[in-house]
C-alpha cells in the first residue's frame, strides 16, 4: 500500500468539484493507495509522473516508490492540462524535497 499525500492546490481543485466528481476523485485516490504505480498514464516520458482521467478532468500525481508514497498534485481539465503539466515539471525537485522533509518529520523515513 502507498501512502497518499496531497497538495493544497489539489485540495483547492477538489473543493470546486461537484459531489459526483468528488466521489470519483476519492475512488481514484483509494486506487492509488493500493497500486498507484500502475494506475493512470505516464506523462512527459517519466514513469513516476502520471495522470488519471475522470469525467473530462485529470488528476496529476507523482509516484515515489522509494518512499512508498503517492503525491497527488492537482486536478485540471483539458483546457488547462498543458499549463498544469508544465508547472508540475518545473517543481519536481521542490515536490520531492517537500515529501522527504514531511516523511522525515513524521518518522516514516
Amino acid at each position: 500500500m502507498f501512502k497518499v499525500l496531497k497538495t493544497k492546490e489539489f485540495d483547492y481543485n477538489y473543493n470546486k468539484l461537484d459531489n459526483s466528481e468528488k466521489k470519483r476523485a476519492d475512488k481514484i485516490r483509494n486506487q492509488l493507495s493500493k497500486n498507484g504505480d500502475s494506475i493512470g498514464k505516464p506523462l512527459s516520458g517519466l514513469k513516476f509522473f502520471r495522470e488519471k482521467k475522470f469525467n473530462g478532468k485529470r488528476i496529476y500525481y507523482l509516484v515515489y516508490k522509494e518512499f512508498n508514497c503517492i503525491f497527488v498534485i492537482a486536478i485540471s481539465n483539458k483546457k488547462t492540462q498543458q499549463a498544469t503539466i508544465n508547472q508540475i515539471l518545473l517543481n519536481l525537485n521542490n515536490y520531492k524535497n517537500y515529501i522527504v522533509s514531511l516523511l522525515k518529520n513524521n518518522g516514516s523515513i
